[in-house]
């Protein structure tokens, strides 16, 4: 009867959901209990530490028969969910969310399970010293954790003892690793105290231990490759590799770029390994490595490390190529500005030479492309190697404006003595173009046609003079300079006029405020505007010179320096007549202690007259002494007689302005004018050696305006008063030539007492 209503209620459905329902709940127990179990024996594995290794072999055997029980319940539930979808869909689906939560609860337990095994496996292979195993099945264990990690449903208070666990792990691996690199790769460095010279890096050495393979040709060992595969698993190498390279390039690479007298020595050492160190070569005394020995020096140190310790794979990437990115920048960038820049030739004719410098450079690249250290093909290190020309323009532009201020700012005291017949040292050019040959032969038809109007000899020439022997020098730099522009290219050639102008623009801006005290004293105003004309006669015909033998477009007239010419003249006439200032100044100032020149029979007034003309002649000559052998004579002339002129000119306006001059007063003024007379041609001596000094004398009225004036006054001061009416010859005398009819008048009444005969010799006056 039983078995009857049993197949009745089987053919309705209802005892098959009914014993499936009493099957899951009793599988979800199964699985609360497991899961317990389990849970427990982690925490006591990972939090609690306690030994249950059995325990836990029967557990993962529960926690698996209990997956397959899950398994085939799933299977028959959903058989039967989609045979009667349409009747039990509401049952079905409870059931599901159930079996869901289990099936998730099962996945947590295997997670933990890989963890498990994961960190028990890594223990065994850390301890075999089998790195790149342990880095892997730690990684295994990191992911489980991620997994548990992931599942928001999941909230076992384990996680954090698991994470904390994994970390653990995971520095002691790293801290194996480090110390396994450490017996690999062995640096003896200097002590930080030392100073950062040549001496301390001789202390410095790199030691790669077992780094020679029972092979002939050596590789790195195999216990390196294991610790730099491993760091790369858990994500450290790059971190290691950029430590290395830092010290790599600071204590080896950099100095051996640095110091010419630094090479490296690889030897073999047994128990040590392979052992790169830098020694010094005590012969070698240059100051900068050439461009070979740097790249031999720095391929010795790279060669020795790619065979013994980079030729390893990481991933799709060889180590070498890591270092490689490290060091590169910091590696061209130091041989540029330590070595490269000091190969640029100095002199244009050296420029082809350097083409050994290109081929060295770009063998050197190749060498580092084969080893994996270089990627690409396009370098700065090359790039600047093969801009050559612009370099070589740089720093010739550079040296040039360093030197030239280098003169500018030296004394100027030092002089050199310039004649008409000194000319500039033009080095011997090469023949100009076709073009350029004909425009001269045109202008010789031109003046023979015309020879009737022939220039003077001396035109065009400097006149006999003194110059700073800076300036010469600079001239002789700015030739050299324009003679490395002719047959360069045309940039370089730009590069290098234009630095000419800048020669003597800095020297129009540099030396009126570098030697602005300086210029303060006669002599050296006067040795500035003999500078500053000699440049201004320079400039005019410079860019003549070699026009022709320039580049486009510097052949079409952009190579001038006319128009720097009026500048230079303005420049230093400006210094030379705020000296003649100055002077000039100086002895209005003597001239004012004269007491105007009045009541000289007392002694005091006397005494003072006669010691500020003596003051002024003394001035006079001073000068003379200084400027006699640096001006011109002509410029000398003028500037004596504009000063003498000032003098002679605030005598006669003081004595004018006397009212009443005595016999005694008349003496005394004739005799400190005759004085004047006597001593002021002297000044015009502008050359002791020449037999021309009374011809300058004889024309100081040509260079002094008011010597007539002063001397018809110094006549007239003895002179009576027939004498006076005599020179005034009804106007057309000496004297009316000097004077006009008041100012005489003036002077008949200050000297004589009005008497007949002085209103007679007034009336004459007209």
């Amino acid at each position: 009867m039983s078995s009857f209503v049993t197949e009745v209620l089987a053919s309705s459905g209802k005892l098959e959901k009914e014993d499936l329902a009493s099957k899951i709940s009793k599988i979800s127990r199964k699985v609360e209990d497991t899961k317990e179990e389990v849970c427990d024996m982690i925490n006591k594995k990972y939090s609690e530490f306690q030994p249950s290794l059995q325990a836990s072999e029967d557990l993962m055997q529960q926690v698996n028969a209990v997956s397959k029980e899950m398994e085939a319940l799933k299977n028959c539930i959903e058989t039967e969910v989609q045979e009667n979808i349409h009747v039990a869909v509401n049952e079905y689906t409870k059931l599901k969310q159930q079996l869901e939560k289990n099936t998730i609860i099962i996945k947590m337990l295997e997670q933990l399970k890989e963890f498990h095994s994961a960190m028990e496996e890594f223990s065994k292979a850390l301890q075999e010293k089998t790195y790149v195993d342990a880095a892997n099945h730690l990684e295994r264990a990191r992911k489980s954790v991620d997994s548990l990690k992931g599942w928001k449903t999941s909230q076992l208070s384990l996680l954090s003892a698991l994470s904390s666990e994994l970390t653990v792990q995971r520095e002691n691996l790293i801290y194996h690793l480090g110390d396994e690199w450490k017996r690999l790769v062995i640096w003896k460095l200097p002590s930080s105290k030392d100073h950062a010279d040549q001496k301390s890096f001789l202390k410095a050495q790199l030691v790669l231990s077992d780094a020679s393979s029972k092979d002939e040709e050596p590789k790195p060992p195999a216990l390196l490759c294991s610790v730099l595969q491993a760091l790369a698993i858990q994500g450290d190498l790059q971190h290691k590799i950029k430590l290395f390279s830092q010290v790599l390039m600071k204590n080896m690479l950099k100095p051996l770029v640095m110091y010419a007298s630094l090479s490296v020595r690889v030897s073999e050492q047994q128990g040590e390994g392979t052992v790169l160190a830098l020694q010094c070569f005590k012969e070698n005394h240059e100051e900068r490595s050439s461009p070979s020995q740097v790249y031999s020096k720095l391929l010795l140190v790279l060669k020795t490390l790619h065979s013994h310790l980079l030729d390893v794979s990481i991933g799709n990437k060889k180590l070498s190529a890591v270092l490689g990115e490290l060091i590169w920048e910091e590696m061209s960038k130091c041989i540029i500005h330590e070595c490269l820049v000091y190969s640029i030739p100095t002199n244009s004719s050296e420029l082809e030479k350097y083409d050994t410098v290109i081929k060295e450079t770009e063998e050197f690249e190749k060498a580092l492309k084969q080893m994996e250290y270089l990627q690409g093909d396009s370098t700065d290190l090359l790039k600047y190697a093969r801009d050559v020309n612009c370099h070589f323009a740089s720093k010739k532009c550079r040296d040039v404006i360093v030197a030239a201020r280098k003169l500018m700012t030296s004394k100027m005291h030092n002089t050199v003595k310039i004649t008409p017949d000194s000319k500039l040292r033009f080095p011997k050019l090469p023949a100009p173009s076709s073009e350029a040959k004909v425009k001269p032969e045109v202008v010789k038809e031109e003046m023979t046609m015309e020879n009737s109007k022939q220039l003077s000899a001396s035109s065009l020439r400097l006149p006999a003079c003194r110059i700073s022997e800076s300036v010469q020098q600079l001239m002789e730099l700015a030739l050299n300079t324009l003679c490395e522009a002719v047959g360069s290219s045309a940039q370089c050639a730009m590069q290098l006029f234009f630095t000419v102008r800048n020669i003597f623009q800095l020297f129009y801006d540099v030396v009126p405020t570098y030697h602005k005290e300086n210029l303060k004293l006669p002599q050296l105003a006067a040795i500035q505007h003999n500078n500053c004309m000699y440049l201004a006669h320079h400039l005019l015909t410079l860019g003549h010179h070699f026009r022709a033998h320039l580049p486009q477009p510097l052949r079409e007239g952009v190579a001038t320096f006319v128009d720097m010419v009026p500048g230079f003249r303005k420049l230093g006439a400006q210094c030379f007549l705020a000296q003649l200032n100055i002077q000039r100044a100086d002895l209005l100032e003597r001239l004012s202690t004269a007491h105007n020149f009045c009541n000289l029979d007392d002694e005091n007034n006397y005494t003072a007259a006669s010691k500020a003309v003596r003051q002024v002649i003394h001035q006079l000559k001073q000068l003379g002494t200084v400027w006699q052998d640096v001006l011109p004579v002509s410029i000398y002339c003028k500037a004596m007689g504009n000063l003498l002129n000032t003098a002679i000119s605030e005598i006669i306006a003081k004595i004018m302005m006397l009212e009443d001059i005595s016999s005694e007063d008349g003496e005394h003024l004739h005799t400190l004018c005759h004085s004047i007379i006597e001593e002021g041609p002297l000044v015009f001596i502008p050359l002791a050696e020449e037999n021309k000094n009374k011809k300058y004398q004889e024309e100081v009225p040509l260079y002094v305006k008011k010597w007539s004036t002063f001397k018809e006054l110094v006549i007239v001061l003895r002179a009576n008063l027939q004498e006076i009416v005599d020179r005034w010859a009804d106007g057309k005398g000496p004297l009316a030539v000097e004077f006009s009819s008041s100012e005489v008048k003036s002077l008949i009444r200050a000297l004589f007492q009005n008497t007949e005969r002085r209103a007679a010799a007034l009336t004459k006056i007209k």
